[in-house]
């Protein structure tokens, strides 16, 4: 089974993506963002999520979701903005032009979804952008506009997509 689970911030996602893995002795967990410690909150929100899991659960900390998706067993990503948020920050994509930006996270999505399609017991959590505020700045249009075609071609690939709203749960 693959599920895409979306949602606001703070929604719940996090919480209910490890909770469809929660009966798997052995998960291997992706974390794509940044491991800063200079940033209090973040440090206090990797130690939240770290504490959830259970100690039999592998942590792999990187951005190349090709390569994470490749181990045996279930597998959970969480989050797919931390990770493109680190695909454009690899490839120096902040300025550049909106279709060129695209071109190449279609490039990498589509090594993504080559992989996932081999795979079974993956949650996948992200983001849902398109329901908030249009961002006054450019980069926060970009990283908008290419979430929602990442959260658009992942959805395609699982067989289920789960919407979490303070807290509860749609099955799309």
């Amino acid at each position: 089974m693959k599920v895409l689970v979306t949602g606001g911030v703070r929604s719940g996602k996090s919480r209910h993506a490890e909770s469809l893995l929660s009966s798997c002795t052995t998960v291997t967990y992706v974390a794509p963002g940044p491991s800063d410690d200079t940033d209090p909150d973040w440090v206090a929100r990797i130690a939240a999520h770290r504490v959830r899991r259970p100690s039999s659960w592998v942590t792999l900390e990187t951005s190349d979701l090709s390569d994470a998706l490749a181990v045996d067993g279930p597998v959970l990503v969480d989050c797919l903005g931390t990770w493109l948020t680190a695909v454009l920050d690899a490839r120096s994509l902040w300025e550049a032009p909106s279709d060129s930006a695209t071109a190449v996270v279609d490039g990498v999505l589509d090594e993504v979804v080559a992989v996932l399609a081999t795979r079974h017991d993956v949650v996948l959590v992200t983001n849902e952008v398109g329901l908030g505020v249009i961002p006054s700045h450019r980069s926060g249009r970009l990283f908008r506009d290419l979430l929602g075609l990442v959260n658009q071609r992942l959805a395609t690939a699982c067989d289920e997509v789960h919407l979490v709203v303070a807290g509860r749960v749609l099955r799309l």
